[in-house]
This record gives C-alpha cells, sequence and structure tokens, in this order.
C-alpha cells in the first residue's frame, strides 16, 4: 500500500517563468531587493523567450503593486489571521490571486500552477492550503470581493484597500490635492506600468537621429521620445548617445538648465545614478559650461561617468562639499526622498517607505541643502529637487529654507515651462503629477542667491 502511494506521487514541476518571480518577489519582500535591479539582471541572464519576460514582468511588478489588495482579498477566506501566516504561503498567494484577478490567466490554470510552484518551494502540506485558499478567491470576481471596500465610510480607507497603496500615502496625496476623486486617479495611475521613455543627449545624439528610428516626441520635454521597442535595441543607447529617463526627471533637468543658463559653473550636489547628470552635463557642454557631479557611492559614481562625457566627478558626501573651497554658479541638489511621486516604477516603495521615514529623510533634505547654499555664488541659483510631492519634503522644505536663508529668494518657474504644460506650478516651484502629466510626480524649486546690494 506505502509502495502503491510512492508510486503515485509526482515530484513538484513548477514552470521555470514562476519560479523566478518568486525568487525575486521574496529577496524584494523578505530581505529589501529591488525589483528594478533583480528582475532585469535575471531575464538576462535567462533563455526565456520575449513573451515569456514580458509575463514574468508582468506578474511581479504587479504583485509588488496589488499584494496590499490581494491580503485583504487572502484575509477573507483565511481561517487564521492573515499576518500570522508564514511568509512564503504569503508571497505564493499574493502571486496566485495577482493571477486571478489581474491577468489574462484563466482560474484553473492560476490554482493549477501556483499550488505546483508552492509544492516547489513552500512544500506540500502548506501547498494543500495555497490551494484552499486559492480555489476560494477564484470562486468571486475581484468586485465582488472588494464590494463590502466600497461601502467604507472612511476614503481613506477604502481608497487605501481599493487601489493597493498604504493609509498614510492616500492620506499624504489627499493633504495636496484636496479632492479624493483626482486623489483616486492618481492612485490609478500608479497602478499602470510606465513605458520607458528615451532622452536624446545634445552633442551626442538628436531627436532626428531616432525620430527616424520610429521615436515620437514626448508632450513636453525638448529631449525626450517615445519608442515601442525595448529601449535597448537603439544603438544611440547601447552606446550611451541617449539614455531612458522619465519625462518628468527630464523636464527637471532642462528647465533648472534654462533657470541657470547665465551661469558658467554647474554642480549636480546628488547625482547618481546619472540620468539628470547626463542631460545637463550634455546642455552645458554644448553651452561652454563647466559641469561637476558628485556622489557619495563609489559604485554609483561610476555610473555617473558613464553618462556625462568626460566631465568631473566627485566621490563625497555631499554634505561636505564645501570643504572643496570652489563656488559654484548653479547648484542642484536631487535629494534622496520617500519616492511618492515614482510608484508605478519602483512598485515596492509604497511597502517599504513608512511615516517614521520622513524625519530621517528631511533632515538629510536640509542638510544637503545646507551645504549646497553654502558653495553658492552670489546672483547664483539652487535647485532643490525630489520625487515625492509629499508637502513635508517639498513645500515645506521651501518654506524652511526660505526662513532661514534671507539673501534667497525664490524663483518664479512659470516662465521656464515648456508650452502646454498646464497644472505643474506650487507657490511658483514645478510640481508634477501622474494622474495630470503622465510623468512622476517630480518637484523642483529653484532659488536665486541675491546680489550683495540686493540684499
Amino acid at each position: 500500500m506505502v509502495e502503491a502511494r510512492r508510486n503515485t506521487f509526482k515530484s513538484p514541476k513548477p514552470d521555470a517563468v514562476r519560479l523566478l518571480v518568486y525568487d525575486i518577489l521574496r529577496e524584494v519582500n523578505r530581505s529589501d531587493g529591488y525589483s528594478n535591479l533583480l528582475l532585469p539582471q535575471a531575464l538576462s541572464g535567462s533563455n526565456f523567450e520575449q513573451r515569456d519576460k514580458g509575463f514574468a514582468t508582468e506578474l511581479l511588478y504587479g504583485t509588488l503593486r496589488m499584494q496590499g489588495r490581494h491580503d485583504y482579498i487572502a484575509a477573507q477566506v483565511s481561517d487564521r489571521p492573515w499576518s500570522e501566516v508564514d511568509a512564503g504561503i504569503v508571497d505564493v498567494v499574493r502571486l496566485g490571486a495577482h493571477q486571478l484577478f489581474e491577468m489574462r490567466v484563466p482560474s484553473h490554470a492560476a490554482v493549477s500552477a501556483t499550488v505546483e510552484l508552492a509544492r516547489k518551494v513552500i512544500g506540500e502540506s502548506k501547498a494543500s492550503f495555497v490551494n484552499a485558499l486559492l480555489r476560494k478567491m477564484s470562486a468571486k470576481t475581484l468586485d465582488e470581493w472588494l464590494e463590502p471596500a466600497q461601502f467604507l465610510s472612511d476614503p481613506i480607507e477604502r481608497l487605501s484597500i481599493i487601489y493597493s497603496h498604504p493609509q498614510w500615502i492616500v492620506s499624504a496625496y489627499f493633504d495636496l490635492l484636496r479632492d479624493f476623486a483626482e486623489v483616486e486617479s492618481l492612485l490609478s495611475a500608479n497602478n499602470l506600468a510606465a513605458t520607458p521613455t528615451i532622452v536624446w543627449w545634445p552633442g551626442r545624439s538628436s531627436a532626428q537621429e531616432l525620430i527616424s528610428l520610429g521615436g515620437e516626441p514626448t508632450k513636453y520635454s525638448d529631449y525626450g521620445l517615445k519608442f515601442d521597442s525595448a529601449p535597448s535595441t537603439l544603438e544611440a543607447v547601447r552606446h550611451r548617445r541617449a539614455g531612458v529617463q522619465d519625462e518628468g526627471s527630464q523636464l527637471v533637468a532642462q528647465i533648472f538648465a534654462r533657470v541657470a543658463a547665465e551661469s558658467d559653473n554647474w554642480l549636480d550636489l546628488c547625482s547618481g545614478p546619472g540620468g539628470k547628470a547626463a542631460l545637463l552635463s550634455s546642455i552645458a557642454k554644448e553651452s561652454g559650461k563647466k559641469f561637476t557631479a558628485n556622489e557619495i557611492s563609489a559604485p554609483r559614481a561610476k555610473l555617473v561617468e558613464q553618462v556625462i562625457g568626460g566631465a568631473r566627478v566627485l566621490v563625497g558626501d555631499g554634505r561636505e562639499i564645501n570643504s572643496l573651497g570652489e563656488k559654484f554658479g548653479a547648484v542642484l541638489a536631487d535629494v534622496p526622498c520617500t519616492g511618492l511621486g515614482a510608484l508605478r516604477r519602483r512598485p515596492e516603495v509604497r511597502w517599504r517607505r513608512t511615516v517614521s521615514d520622513l524625519r530621517e529623510l528631511t533632515q538629510l533634505q536640509r542638510d544637503l541643502s545646507d551645504a549646497a547654499i553654502s558653495v553658492l555664488e552670489d546672483g547664483g541659483y539652487f535647485g532643490y529637487a525630489t520625487c515625492s510631492p509629499h508637502l513635508a519634503e517639498t513645500s515645506i522644505a521651501v518654506s524652511d529654507i526660505l526662513r532661514k536663508y534671507p539673501e534667497l529668494e525664490l524663483v518664479d518657474l512659470q516662465p521656464y515651462l515648456p508650452p502646454g504644460l498646464e497644472q505643474a506650478l506650487r507657490d511658483k516651484s514645478l510640481s508634477l503629477w501622474t494622474h495630470r502629466h503622465e510623468t512622476d510626480a517630480m518637484f523642483l524649486a529653484v532659488f536665486r542667491k541675491k546680489l550683495a546690494n540686493e540684499k
């Protein structure tokens, strides 16, 4: 009898794509890995066909974005508190739920393939629990599972569940937008995968070159193009004459360069991994200006070196930049931040950041601003940029800078905006929004240091 049972047992044979995605999901959720680094590396080392690579990309990034909502549904069918369920089970169920509710995978296939994965990575007994959960989840549609949430009286809690964002982020967006309908549009936009945007670098490539290959100019950036195929297929990208950069980041560099056009010596204080530095250095070189990039991380400084066309790269803590004994006519500080403006590109950030992170980050932002201002020439320009719209990292930071440094005045960026860019200012500063502009929600404030006779 025992021999008969042994003969009927089959070793688990999960498909390689789901197995790879699970391994990365576990690394991201349990070991603070970064999906945008781990997945491309894993896919480039695989022999998957393009279709499988697309499936892996959609499954991983989508699961990371929507896992809060998947957990809400799983908690309704689990016979034990979801917060107490084994981490391996949780991640496998999230992958299964994403296939059930967000992808074009038939329910039976989503369940069977996920259970086969569970047998391999967490064992037979836990796989049985996964099987039971997914079968219960597949018995209703997504709308049916979300129906209880639709009747919640607290709009923050309701939107948090339906759009899979932590409540503190939903609340932070409302503090700025003051309209729950618009907050809902933003949350929805954050859940859509961003298509890559190409940036051409002046002096190294041109819009015409990339348009001739099928590129389509972006709405606002002078240097941006949309391209349907993979960016790596472009010779200009492979040879670092062009790059991949969100249009919002391009606009920060473009607008800062316009404001700082009268200054001859530019510094990018926090330049890694090099996106804005590449564009600014190219603009600077074309107009005969001196450009310096500073980056605290040596590996990231190497990345900067590869894209700034021979300009000077310093490796050091930006907070100690005045130890150089140099002054600059224009300083851009794209400071470390919560990243709440780039959640569609960095899906795990919404779950990794917390309100408590703000205190440490805002102190670092103040320190870097102080350092940038300390090396600014009279009449020079200081650009303070974040990829977060949070009040503490934007408007409050601007107010603090103006209060601390009366010799600074805030530059009205309206005259420097590209044609057609509407609803993009907040108190004279650039404030982009994903749902309005189809960019990351970048923020840029520019200050001018008054001349001695103006103070």
